[in-house]
This record gives structure tokens, C-alpha cells and sequence, in this order.
């Protein structure tokens, strides 16, 4: 899965995902892209999820980009832990999504195939997507 290898700081706050996307809300690599259309904190677990069904639909044709990494920890306490004693270490990594982001993108395929594959994808992820695409290819 996707983690930093280090951080400047251990813990992070929890924050809050506010406006739209203004980077990476355009495609750069690919011809075919999976854009967020609302905000969301997604986790490192359901973005390789979410690679994992889009390349196994591909079946090892096509090259697949992943715009989005998981740089924030978010710590959790124990069940069963009284309040108070600091805050609890951290558990996992997600990443903050905003509107507007695209967060896969793929290349090298029919665009049924990846209609296809964004479907399979779009369902492991906790978020509504819009699919784009190149101008002047449908999809």
C-alpha cells in the first residue's frame, strides 16, 4: 500500500476538505481520466483497491497513472481507552480529495474498455466520479 516513507511531523490534524480542485483537474498523462466530483478523505486501502480492479480489467494492455497519494496520517485511540492522555498513534494514511481532482488516468485502450474499467474502480471508491477524456474522444 501507499504510505511516505517519512514525514516532518507524526501526526497531522484532521482539517477539513474545502473549494475546488485548482491542480490536477486537467489530464496530463493519460487520454482518459477518473475525476471526483465531490469531496472526500480516501484512505490508501481503497485507492489500491480501487487500482487494483481497474488493472485487472485491463488485463496488462493500456498504462494507468494514479494522481492521488496518501500523505496524511490519521490516528486513532484504542477501544476502550478513557478520554484525556494524549492524542492515539497513528493507524493509516489517507489523502484529502477535492472536487474538480483527477485521480486515475489511462492510455492506450479502446474507450468502452475504459468506461469499463473505471466502473470496476469507481465502485471500491467511497466518492461519485465523472469520467473525461481527451477532447474530441467520447467516452
Amino acid at each position: 500500500m501507499l504510505q511516505p516513507a517519512r514525514t516532518k511531523y507524526r501526526k497531522a490534524f484532521k482539517g477539513r476538505v474545502k473549494g475546488k480542485a485548482t491542480s490536477a483537474n486537467a489530464l496530463n498523462f493519460g487520454s482518459y481520466g477518473m475525476k471526483a466530483i465531490e469531496p472526500a478523505r480516501m484512505t490508501a486501502r481503497q485507492i489500491e483497491a480501487c487500482r487494483r480492479a481497474i488493472t485487472r480489467h485491463l488485463k496488462r494492455s493500456g498504462r494507468l497513472w494514479i494522481r492521488v497519494y496518501p500523505d496524511v496520517p490519521v490516528s486513532s485511540k484504542p477501544t476502550e481507552v478513557r478520554m484525556g492522555k494524549g492524542k492515539g498513534t497513528p493507524e493509516f494514511w489517507m489523502c484529502r480529495i477535492k472536487p474538480g481532482r483527477i485521480m486515475f488516468e489511462l492510455d492506450g485502450i479502446t474507450p468502452a474498455l475504459a468506461r469499463e474499467a473505471f466502473d470496476l474502480g469507481a465502485a471500491k471508491l467511497p466518492i461519485k466520479v465523472r469520467y473525461v477524456a481527451r477532447a474530441g474522444i467520447m467516452i
